[in-house]
């Protein structure tokens, strides 16, 4: 049986997570704790309130991506031509429907 290969893409709003966060955050490749001081500092630097969204601007930005596939068009974009590449000829993915 072939091996699933599944991808999670993911992104914060505005302000929601700064360095210096309680979550964590990382800098220069390495994940660091937490730290008062920068996220205090990086909380004085926004230049406008942090950005949440409310369950209906989800739901919008679910289906802008669901309608625009563009992060699935660039991996299928990037697999054909290193097939193409490699010898690979003719026609690869399937269309969405």
């Amino acid at each position: 049986m072939a091996k699933t290969v599944e991808y999670m893409v993911t992104w914060t709003t505005y302000g929601t997570w700064l360095q210096g966060d309680s979550k964590g955050f990382v800098a220069d490749g390495e994940v660091r704790g937490e730290n008062i001081a920068l996220k205090k500092s990086n909380v004085g630097n926004l230049t406008r309130a942090a950005v949440r969204l409310g369950r209906r601007e989800k739901e919008i930005v679910r289906n802008a991506i669901i309608e625009a596939d563009v992060v699935v068009g660039y991996y299928k974009n990037a697999g054909r031509v290193a097939l193409q590449k490699n010898g690979f000829k003719g026609r690869v993915w399937t269309r969405r429907v």
